[in-house]
């Protein structure tokens, strides 16, 4: 058996291991899938009919239009969400002795961190269709070809496979697990002041800036686009971009952590 197909075997035991984790403690994706959805409806039925008004074109009060807007937001909060997780899950790892045992282990090294990557991406895809489908409910419209749903899958998953490879990261940097479910707490907020919640066009001069250079900006424009069947190239490509940056980042910076405090 090759070195790959050995490393292969491994890494679906380890997902194996954190699937069964995510069956013993339902709770802890019940609250990752509660938070997105606990903003969708208080933005949607308490804000929605004072925000939905300063939308461009939208009609006074109509909390649909405002429902479009603000899904892709909550779409990207939901695989914020999941990163906390992911990271207070390896940090837990790490802390607790089950490392010192797998590396007795005839294993490969690189199964222990893809488990829990695959594990996380299982998770986000939970979130997002619970997410997604709450918001199909409340009466969300789409405009999408077979083309542009397959794009806006691929870009959800594309943007949860990179933040969740920067969670690993941060959860191996993270001394405690305490730590590690503050960390990552940045990529809740961010959609906040991005146009996530409201148009960038609307902030002060300095937020709109920053807003129009974070990361998840340019995701949430791309994913608004596809939802309308009007995707902007510029957004679309600005999307993989940040997607490609945050997850090398985010692996390469895992994996020599990892290294690292493996030997320690």
């Amino acid at each position: 058996m090759s070195t790959a197909t050995y490393a292969v075997r491994d890494s679906v035991t380890m997902l194996r291991r954190n699937l069964k984790h995510m069956v013993r403690y339902p709770s802890q994706t019940l609250m990752l899938i509660g938070l997105p959805l606990l903003f969708l409806l208080l933005f949607v039925h308490v804000f929605g009919g004072a925000l939905g008004s300063g939308l461009p074109g939208a009609r006074a009060g109509d909390r649909g239009d405002y429902l479009t807007f603000i899904t892709p937001g909550v779409l990207v909060m939901a695989v914020a969400s999941v990163s906390i997780s992911t990271a207070v899950s390896v940090a837990t790892d790490m802390t607790g002795g089950i490392i010192d045992r797998f590396r007795t282990m005839p294993i490969a090294k690189v199964s222990v961190l893809t488990g829990h990557v695959l594990g996380a991406m299982v998770q986000s895809a939970l979130a997002l269709a619970a997410v997604f489908g709450v918001a199909v409910l409340l009466g969300l419209g789409t405009a999408a070809s077979a083309t542009q749903w397959s794009a806006f899958v691929g870009l959800l998953m594309l943007l949860s496979f990179a933040m969740t490879w920067f969670a690993v990261a941060l959860g191996l940097a993270a001394p405690t697990p305490e730590a590690a479910s503050n960390w990552p707490m940045i990529f809740i907020l961010l959609p906040f002041t991005g146009s996530g919640f409201v148009p960038v066009e609307s902030m002060p001069a300095g937020l709109r800036w920053f807003a129009g250079h974070q990361p998840f900006t340019p995701v949430m424009d791309a994913v608004r686009g596809l939802l309308a069947g009007s995707p902007g190239a510029g957004s679309v490509l600005g999307a993989i971009g940040w997607c490609a940056v945050i997850g090398l980042v985010g692996y390469l910076w895992s994996r020599r952590l990892y290294r690292t405090r493996s030997a320690n």
